[in-house]
């Protein structure tokens, strides 16, 4: 089954919309480079459009109602966006799932330490990571510190320019005969991956040289480096070493999303996995004025280490915030929970694999996603023998054909890779134990989950449009 690329579709009017539409979410990768600054950015933009708080709704004492539009955050690392439909919402909603967290190197609670001259912070990866891909590259530093009395301490170092940037080291080429005879996953260990912070000691003495310092001063010398960078972290920002046990610091790459490509084509940048397909579902469920049934999208924390934690998909925040939705709509009971749940769509979204010509027999051609090639739609994930998986059905499968034909929205089907090779999965499967109709969707990624992945400007557009058609037309 033959199909045009994407880019061959479009008017020099959708051309213009591909580039301003890539524009913004450009400017989402960089403004959003950690869960939490995710979830602020979409508030913002939510409240912008005019969504309230579901707390303040429920304190006011309000009832919700046809056109109403409501949020809800966990933990300030997921949220979940309601437009209430002209249908009873028992009837089932249209729900465009995606997640916000992605690949990295997280701080350790006991990280900073000296080492012949070096000062690290000793860190911990996060999600399925080549952890060779995070060598000599430039690094930046994103997260909060939370002191003993509550206070909140936002730290970004290494995106503007004037910032310092970190690294881990690599071994020189010179002396790297051992370590390129070892398999890819052993040339950098886990515990390797420590980023240099700095390299200048503490000054001993204002005036006097270390052969003339005092006894205490000398003792002062030891751990200089270290001293040096605590004594920053006091002056910028006010934290102790010991409020590093309150922390969360991501370790991410530095640096801005770029086009890529002599024809400004595709996005370079980090963290498209899933931000991607999160931005997307954003801005269809902002631009979507009113639905038949109600629409909600829920982009969630923890989907690359197994959806776990209160902030993951496996939490009840969302069968939780359903339930208030319907006791301010005066529907609340646990059957009714149970049937809005089951009676709801859902598009599952996230990365697939793009087809690479240099790694061609890691994938089935036929079976593939392709750059260029629109959404992509995987009836199925998981690894080998669909282990994992959610397996959509036939039908609801058809009835997103119709869906996406009757609006002119250009797809693909694929899977992740080669049966026997491996694969993955998403949130689907969490989902589809309600009884909802789940599929997984997305946009195809090259490099997926290195620092910088890659996609293509059309697909991350024809994501939207497929987003706005299913809110519209979804229906089982």
């Amino acid at each position: 089954m033959e199909k045009k690329n994407t880019w061959e579709t479009y008017s020099n009017k959708q051309l213009k919309e591909v580039d301003a539409f890539a524009d913004e979410y450009r400017s989402f990768l960089d403004e959003g480079k950690t869960e939490r600054e995710c979830v602020d950015l979409i508030v913002n933009m939510a409240e912008k459009a005019g969504y309230s708080e579901l707390q303040e709704v429920m304190k006011e004492g309000r009832t919700l109602k046809e056109g109403d539009k409501v949020y809800a955050v966990c933990m300030n690392k997921s949220v979940v966006m309601f437009h209430i439909g002209r249908r009873p919402i028992t009837e089932g909603m249209n729900i465009l799932g995606a997640h916000i967290d992605s690949p990295r190197l997280d701080v350790k609670q006991n990280p900073l330490y000296e080492d012949s001259g070096f000062a690290y912070l000793d860190t911990h990866y996060y999600g399925g990571v080549k952890k060779y891909q995070w060598v000599a590259i430039p690094l930046a530093l994103h997260g909060v510190i939370v002191k003993k009395d509550g206070t909140t301490v936002e730290i970004n170092i290494g995106e503007s320019e004037d910032d310092p940037v970190f690294f881990v080291s690599d071994l020189l080429i010179h002396l790297a005969s051992e370590q390129l005879e070892k398999k890819a996953a052993k040339v950098i260990e886990g515990e390797a991956l420590d980023i240099i912070v700095g390299n200048r000691p503490i000054t001993i003495g204002k005036e006097k040289n270390e052969k003339d310092a005092s006894d205490s001063e000398k003792n002062k010398a030891q751990d200089a480096v270290k001293k040096g960078i605590l004594d920053i972290l006091k002056k910028n920002y006010g934290v102790e070493e010991e409020d590093f046990l309150s922390a969360e610091l991501e370790v991410v790459p530095a640096g801005k999303a770029r086009e890529a490509g002599l024809d400004r084509s595709m996005i370079l940048g980090y963290g498209q996995d899933d931000r991607v397909c999160a931005f997307s579902s954003l801005k269809a469920m902002l631009e979507v004025e009113d639905t038949d049934r109600t629409a909600c999208c829920l982009l969630v924390d923890k989907e690359e280490i197994g959806s776990v934690g209160a902030t993951g998909m496996k939490s009840r925040f969302f069968e939780n915030t359903v339930a208030e939705v319907l006791n301010l709509m005066g529907e609340y009971s646990e059957l009714n929970v149970r049937r809005t749940l089951a009676a709801s769509c859902m598009l599952s979204s996230d990365v697939s694999s793009a087809y690479d010509p240099s790694y061609a027999s890691s994938f089935d051609k036929k079976n593939v996603a392709y750059l260029g090639g629109g959404m992509v739609f995987n009836k199925f994930t998981g690894s080998k023998g669909k282990s994992g998986s959610n397996d959509a059905n036939a039908e609801y499968l058809a009835h997103i054909r119709q869906i996406f034909e009757k609006d002119k929205i250009n797809f693909q089907t694929a899977e992740l890779g080669r049966v026997d090779l491996g694969g993955g999965g998403t949130i689907a499967y969490i989902l589809a134990l309600y009884g909802m109709n789940v599929i997984d969707s997305g946009v195809a990624v090259l490099n997926m989950h290195a620092p910088w992945e890659a996609t293509s400007k059309a697909d991350v557009y024809e994501a939207k449009r497929g987003y706005v058609a299913f809110l519209k037309g979804a229906e089982m």
